[in-house]
């Protein structure tokens, strides 16, 4: 192995494998899978079928987030005395919204070599078919499974100065659509990336509403990969209310009954300022009482 005979330090290779297609295993990830001494995997099965599709053998063992503390310090001690480990995630590039990242931290800490070896990511494939502005963006990994905390989640991303890229779970991506309508508007758009590299492969680009009437209709199946583009900020004005009477008076609507998403109307409509931030501020009051 090129990277192992450089240095007798243990070695940890991070190993992007295929979100669909295998065709997309590189060259350098599958010379690194059939080298290490042992290959680490969220689904052992998973990576298992992968191995034996490119005709690779090699120990294998579990890693996920409920790997216990002892099992992450033995491999850490193996990693110390020269162990070359793989570490791979159920699809793409593991340390990405995966419990990879903490054995990368333990791994440079008892000094051993951490080495990506690059290659499909569903982050980046998306953003590269979605025509949003990709110079700079923010991956939000899944969003909340509780409705309020995801509404706020939408909230603060639709309003974000970047690109925004969240994965969403098949059984709760109408339920997101309708909260992302309700606290960024029906017009907010969006892209909609299922099934990337693989056969049933689709790319909608469309708006909150359109989406949520699309998969009210046809049943969501598949992994999903959203994103919004750059948050339309309100300019800067002279202020007709000060920040203690804009509190005051989202307070009163709240009292009196005015649901959260007819507030954030309201205020927005008298004080020219979006929508978004307006439902964000009604949130935190809420979340004070």
């Amino acid at each position: 192995m090129q990277e192992r005979a450089a240095s007798s330090a243990g070695i940890l290779y991070l190993v992007a494998t295929p979100i669909g297609n295998l065709e997309d295993m590189t060259e350098r990830a599958l010379r690194t899978l059939a080298e290490v001494d042992l290959i680490l995997a969220e689904d052992t099965r998973r990576i298992r079928k992968l191995l034996a599709a490119k005709d690779i053998s090699g120990r294998v063992e579990s890693y996920h987030a409920d790997t216990a503390p002892a099992k992450r310090e033995r491999l850490v001690k193996q990693l110390a005395e020269g162990t070359a480990l793989a570490l791979v995630t159920d699809a793409g590039t593991p340390g990405l919204s995966d419990p990879g990242a903490e054995l990368v931290a333990e791994a440079t800490r008892c000094g051993a070599r951490v080495v990506p070896i690059p290659g499909p990511s569903a982050v980046t494939a998306a953003l590269s078919a979605s025509g949003l502005p990709g110079q700079a963006f923010e991956f939000a990994g899944y969003a909340p499974r509780q409705s309020a905390e995801r509404r706020e989640f939408l909230a603060a991303l639709a309003g974000s100065p970047v690109t925004s890229v969240f994965f969403e779970a098949p059984h709760r991506l109408v339920e997101c659509l309708r909260d992302l309508a309700e606290v960024a508007g029906e017009d907010q758009r969006i892209v909609i990336c299922r099934e990337l590299t693989k056969l049933h492969e689709e790319i909608l680009y469309t708006t909150a509403a359109e989406a949520l009437a699309h998969f009210e209709a046809q049943q969501p199946r598949g992994e999903f990969t959203v994103l919004l583009p750059p948050g339309e900020r309100a300019e800067a004005r002279e202020p007709h209310v000060s920040e203690k009477q804009l509190r005051g008076a989202a307070a009163r609507l709240l009292e009196l009954g005015v649901s959260t998403r007819d507030a954030a109307g309201v205020l927005a409509t008298l004080t020219g300022r979006a929508r978004n931030e307006m439902y964000q501020m009604l949130l935190e009051l809420q979340g004070e009482e």
